[in-house]
């Protein structure tokens, strides 16, 4: 950590128009929630070539205590966004959102319970390895079968998690595998908790981010949990 320039972001000015992301070279803008975020500091280079493109002045430079700017993250970082191909249908549906979580709602109204989903998407398929949300959180990753099966699992897996959900039966595996490394090294997880089925395909799943975890965070806490068909109970 060092005090250097880097970009400063007036939220009650901006409005999210994205006018700011062509600007920023180094793919450390995006629009998350309705707002420009600076998703990571080691992306910003501290000169400023963003500033002049927002119309509401919402962009500013500040002297402060932050991460060093790390070329070949950002590298790394466009590689990555060339790499991913996007949706056909161009649908805004999986614009990268934050929710607030449930704690911060107060009590639910009678018969509603509240979810603890703190994210969008969470399709493995959509969510990009730069998400902020992502940046070490604790990652639960979720076959998606896993919802019908467990009717805790908000309570007991999402309160606290990031969470990706695929299935690696119907969905390209070796995507998945590449696309969770790329993951796992720009997020840095503090945790990772695997939710498979117990039927054998799903074993699959376990595998991929096995491999994944190895190859760019071998250190990262991992643990794999196999949850049964009717529901009756989850096994390591």
């Amino acid at each position: 950590m060092s005090i250097r320039a880097i970009i400063r972001i007036d939220e009650k000015k901006c409005t999210g128009c994205g006018a700011c992301i062509p600007g920023c070279a180094e793919g450390a803008l995006q629009i998350v929630d309705g707002k420009a975020r600076l998703i990571r500091e080691i992306y910003c280079d501290g000169l400023g070539a963003c500033l002049g493109e927002c119309p509401e002045g919402a962009l500013t430079l500040e002297e402060r205590e932050s991460e060093a700017f790390d070329e070949q993250a950002v590298e790394a970082h466009l590689a990555q966004k060339k790499n991913e191909a996007p949706l056909p249908c161009g649908c805004p549906g999986s614009a990268m959102r934050t929710i607030r979580p449930a704690d911060d709602l107060g009590a639910p109204a009678a018969g509603r319970s509240l979810s603890a989903l703190s994210h969008w998407p969470v399709q493995l398929m959509l969510v990009p390895p730069g998400a902020p949300f992502l940046h070490e959180a604790n990652l639960l990753v979720c076959a998606d079968c896993v919802p019908f099966a467990m009717p805790n699992l908000h309570g007991r897996y999402l309160a606290g998690r990031a969470v990706l959900v695929g299935c690696p039966k119907l969905d390209d595996a070796v995507h998945y595998r590449q696309k969770l490394e790329a993951i796992f090294r720009e997020a840095q997880p503090r945790s990772i908790t695997v939710l498979r089925m117990e039927v054998p395909c799903c074993g699959g799943l376990a595998h991929i981010v096995t491999e994944a975890r190895d190859a760019a965070v071998p250190d990262c806490p991992s643990e794999i949990e196999v949850v049964e068909i009717q529901g009756a109970g989850v096994r390591a």
